[in-house]
């Protein structure tokens, strides 16, 4: 088996499992803290809001950083360094004896990440052009599947071990993926650029600035139109059940029908992206979501919603291949590590900006429009893809 095939192996269970790790802990958060003296309603919200939302703005900050500790190290030591640091983080949460120590913790948790921004330069840096959409969106399905899953995956864990045991199988998941890492990833890294670039000269640096300035824009609406409905699907699917049981169970199947659909998608259009170029999987596939999300504002039942949902993940599974794909092809190789950074920082803030936008717009205008501005926000994305990717005439 060739190298970055083994690598890509190695990397997707660690990236599933660091989705995981990232995204576990919203079904378990207001319990845990509940557990931890805080009885009032109102500042377990609170204290829950800052806890999940802390990490993903502190992993947006330092995912750049790592990228750049990874064109400068190699992308192993910040995949052993990332597995390791989350699962001695995250297997601490278990023991926490207040609120405070919580999200210190979360805090910690966002800075040591990485995983994902070395997964992703290691892979793009070692497949040759022919095979780099297949490799790409085989590897985003673990962290898409990992982050969509992890909420059921907590709250079943919660429900039948405890919360805190929820931190302590994490956290050996994590342990194992360090482990494997340490064992299997083969990496034969050069330094290709000795200077230490500040930002100004990196972004002089690269040669299609507007495109790759696109790139982050499409990956930032791209997360937080799959994280819009986190906020609101539970409410939703209450509304639509009239008095059905098992409503949690539900809602769970219906968030994480769109990550199952990525999964079965994402390598599928990636492996046709290397065939008919990318641009044109990731046109379609921004139109097709974004019709996709409107009609799930009319639905008279869970299960249209889930049906729509697992479509949803379908074609959003052609998507942040291409954006990978695409930056891979027009970066220096140099700088890979540092702009995949950047891309996650925006996937990073992306998740942030869903949960606010989803929770916000519910309680202004109701629930389904949700559905019709992020639909919107995702047509207009495909349009100006059209009108400054599609159009223009680079390699792709």
């Amino acid at each position: 088996m060739e190298l970055w095939k083994k690598n890509l192996v190695v990397c997707w269970f660690g990236m599933f499992v660091t989705g995981i790790g990232m995204s576990q802990i919203a079904p378990v958060l207001p319990l845990y803290i509940g557990n931890l003296g805080i009885y009032n309603t109102s500042l377990i919200e609170q204290f829950s809001g800052i806890a999940f939302g802390a990490t993903f703005i502190i992993s947006a900050i330092f995912s750049p950083i790592w990228g750049h500790a990874a064109d400068k190290f190699g992308r192993k030591p910040m995949l052993l360094r990332a597995s390791l640091g989350m699962a001695i983080v995250i297997g601490s949460m278990g023991f926490v004896h207040n609120v405070y120590e919580l999200i210190g913790l979360r805090l910690l948790q966002g800075v040591i990440t990485g995983y994902s921004t070395a997964c992703t330069t290691l892979i793009a840096t070692q497949t040759d052009n022919e095979h780099a959409g297949w490799a790409l969106g085989t590897l985003s399905t673990a962290n898409i599947a990992g982050s969509l899953l992890g909420p059921v995956i907590g709250g079943f864990i919660e429900e039948n071990f405890g919360p805190k045991n929820v931190f302590f199988i994490t956290g050996a998941l994590l342990l194992i993926a360090f482990i494997i890492t340490a064992l299997f990833v083969k990496e034969s890294f050069t330094r290709q650029n000795n200077k230490i670039l500040k930002i100004k000269e990196v972004w002089d640096s690269i040669p299609y600035k507007n495109l790759t300035a696109i790139m982050f824009v499409t990956s930032f609406i791209l997360t937080m139109s799959l994280y819009s409905a986190e906020p609101i699907i539970t409410i939703y699917v209450t509304q639509l059940s009239h008095n059905m049981n098992h409503v949690a169970l539900i809602a769970g199947m219906a968030f994480s029908a769109s990550g199952l659909a990525n999964i079965i998608a994402a390598p599928r259009l990636g492996k046709l992206s290397d065939k008919i170029g990318t641009h044109k999987i990731m046109l379609t596939s921004l139109i097709a979501a974004g019709l996709i999300f409107i009609p799930q504002a009319f639905v008279k039942d869970p299960w249209q919603l889930m049906g729509l949902r697992f479509l949803l993940g379908l074609v959003m599974g052609g998507l942040n291949p291409s954006v990978n794909v695409m930056i891979k092809k027009i970066t220096p190789d140099f700088l890979t590590g540092r702009i995949f950074g950047f891309n996650i920082s925006a996937q990073y803030l992306g998740v942030f900006g869903g949960s606010i936008l989803g929770g916000q717009v519910s309680a202004c205008l109701g629930i389904r429009y949700v559905f019709f501005i992020t639909g919107t926000l995702l047509l207009i994305n495909a349009l100006w893809v059209y009108l400054k990717v599609y159009k223009r005439l680079i390699p792709t």
